[in-house]
């Protein structure tokens, strides 16, 4: 089996990167400043090596793997980025949603930026809500649709010119993640602390998928579609946000039924998140919240553990070599 390059964004470890599918590693310290919190990890939709990493210290991009980086822009220009996406139709646009919540368009491949105006409270329970996740319709580049922790779901009808709230059906607004899958019409998935929401309208009503009857835990976390099969989600769960332990999700039908796969240990925390690529439907890399590295190769049925634990994991991509 071909190696691959697994590249993890830490909070205030910067950008650590494997060349060699997890058995070696490095961490980058150039560009990266001192303690730089890696919160957004994204893989370019045509160019098979390039990766762009977004924090609370700008924009960077690697454009072999992660084996080397480069800063796109300055710090300022951006506040902390939490999560990016690169339109899959002109791959020279991306959106970056940040902490204070807003979401920022660039269109010449992330040096420049332009705040959009979109309507999301200043305050909330946590204080500073933040944009956790962007996706854009590969059907029609021009339908985006960004979550916040805590103000629920803005959908844009325009590249990201005009924004709507999308409240119905959708009463939890603590938004974790979210995730756009191939069907006709595309279904949305978002999840909260406390359940998972299904779309099959484009984000005009949401149905909650009733996750406390069917998930061995109930805070809900990172989410990724099979890039091959859009009946099959992952889904990476926890207690808490701190939570000691979690697990690995998947359902074979949008969400009606669940299975929990078959890890090689307990997790320490929460499952934070999944990073797949179109490169192999089957080859997924879950992390927990404090260190810990999942990998399968065949869609969840088996898994390894990397034998190197890190610090606070945020966000994860791996690309081919």
């Amino acid at each position: 089996m071909a190696t691959y390059n697994i590249c993890l964004g830490t909070a205030g470890w910067g950008v650590w990167h494997s060349p060699d599918s997890g058995q070696s590693w490095t961490r980058h310290r150039a560009p990266f400043p001192l303690n730089s919190r890696i919160q957004a990890l994204v893989a370019h939709p045509t160019q098979r090596r390039t990766v762009f990493a977004g924090g609370d210290t700008g924009l960077f991009a690697s454009y072999d793997g992660g084996m080397q980086w480069e800063r796109l822009c300055s710090a300022d220009a951006v506040p902390t980025i939490w999560s990016l996406t690169v339109d899959p139709v002109d791959p020279d646009v991306l959106f970056a949603g940040t902490r204070p919540a807003g979401v920022y368009r660039s269109r010449d491949g992330g040096r420049h930026w332009q705040k959009l105006e979109v309507d999301i409270a200043p305050e909330c329970s946590i204080g500073t809500p933040f944009v956790t996740g962007i996706v854009v319709n590969p059907d029609d580049h021009r339908m985006v649709w960004a979550g916040v922790e805590i103000d629920g779901v803005f959908r844009s009808m325009d590249g990201g010119d005009t924004w709507t709230h999308q409240k119905t059906g959708l009463y939890d607004p603590d938004i974790h993640a979210v995730a756009i899958a191939a069907t006709e019409p595309r279904r949305l998935y978002a999840s909260t602390a406390r359940e998972m929401f299904i779309s099959s309208d484009l984000g005009d009503s949401w149905e909650s998928l009733d996750i406390r009857e069917k998930w061995p835990l109930p805070y809900a976390r990172g989410i990724a579609v099979k890039t091959d099969d859009p009946s099959v989600l992952f889904a990476g769960c926890g207690e808490g946000t701190t939570g000691e332990k979690g697990h690995v999700l998947r359902t074979t039908d949008f969400g009606e039924t669940w299975e929990t796969l078959p890890l090689p240990s307990q997790p320490n925390a929460t499952m934070w998140g999944l990073a797949t690529h179109p490169a192999d439907a089957g080859r997924i890399v879950a992390y927990s919240l404090f260190g810990e590295v999942y990998v399968t190769e065949d869609a969840g049925a088996s898994w390894r553990k990397i034998a190197r634990e890190f610090g606070e994991i945020r966000t994860a991509a791996w690309v081919p070599n």
